[in-house]
């Protein structure tokens, strides 16, 4: 097991080392230090900001944002979705509108949210909320319509409830699949916080990122960049610990 962590860990240094390589050269043959600065002027800045506070406390606007977002999308769509794969009546009755809605990019509602809530908090939460919904719900919905009709029958023949079999039998088998719609949700409300912040917001990584692209402060656009891209990795990675907490009988050698 410490054999297979130190080779994943070689892997992951070995595969930035060359994108940082990369990334080096390839500044060299940019004409102008606005349009790709190199990892070295990146690093600076983002050691400057991190020092003035900057840098965190942006990162932690923006995380708290995603946090509430989220599970507030979890505390509506899991509920639903459990009730769409377990009930034909349900799985008519938001089909159609969820199917509508579905395909409609959080970042298209960002000129009518404006109108709705103004500059402030509550845009980026409404946009992340509406990002992560849906990926939560059709997760969700899938998970619980996969599982085993025999066990709902064994748990149906013991003589438990509805809401027994709901809450020992149907949730648990279907929590792997709602842990990956997590996944899923988290990642793409990390796009849609930036977005709603960039025009919407006066603070967060999306402001920062905003607010120094017009100061013509590219390395600094960089460092907040690669700030959106470490968290996006750490807030995956701490949902996959969760997955492998919570559901350890559906770990798979493919999935780590």
């Amino acid at each position: 097991m410490r054999f297979a962590r130190l080779t994943s860990l070689f892997v992951y240094l070995r595969t930035m080392g060359l994108f940082v390589l990369a990334w080096y050269v390839g500044s060299f043959f940019v004409p102008s230090k606005l349009l790709l600065p190199s990892p070295v002027a990146v690093a600076l800045a983002m050691r400057n900001t991190a020092l003035n506070g900057e840098l965190l406390g942006n990162a932690g606007i923006s995380l708290a944002r995603l946090l509430v977002s989220v599970a507030a999308a979890a505390a509506v769509a899991v509920p639903l979705g459990l009730l769409m794969g377990r009930s034909r009546l349900w799985n008519d009755l938001l089909e159609l509108p969820v199917e509508i809605l579905r395909p409609i990019a959080g970042i298209a509602w960002i000129p009518l949210a404006l109108y709705m809530f103004g500059i402030g908090h509550r845009l980026p939460l409404f946009i992340m909320f509406y990002t992560a919904f849906f990926p939560l719900l059709i997760g969700t919905a899938a998970g619980a319509a996969a599982v085993d009709r025999r066990l709902v029958a064994a748990a149906s023949t013991m003589g438990l409830s509805g809401r027994a079999i709901m809450r020992r039998v149907i949730v648990p088998a279907a929590l792997p699949a709602i842990l990956v719609s997590a996944r899923l949700a988290v990642a793409a409300s990390w796009t849609a916080v930036v977005a709603a912040e960039l025009v919407g917001a006066p603070n967060g990584l999306g402001y920062a990122i905003e607010y120094y692209r017009s100061m013509l402060s590219t390395p600094t656009v960089m460092a907040f960049i690669v700030a959106i891209g470490l968290l996006g990795f750490l807030t995956d990675k701490g949902l996959r610990w969760l997955s492998d907490v919570l559901t350890p009988w559906a770990r798979t050698e493919v999935a780590r």
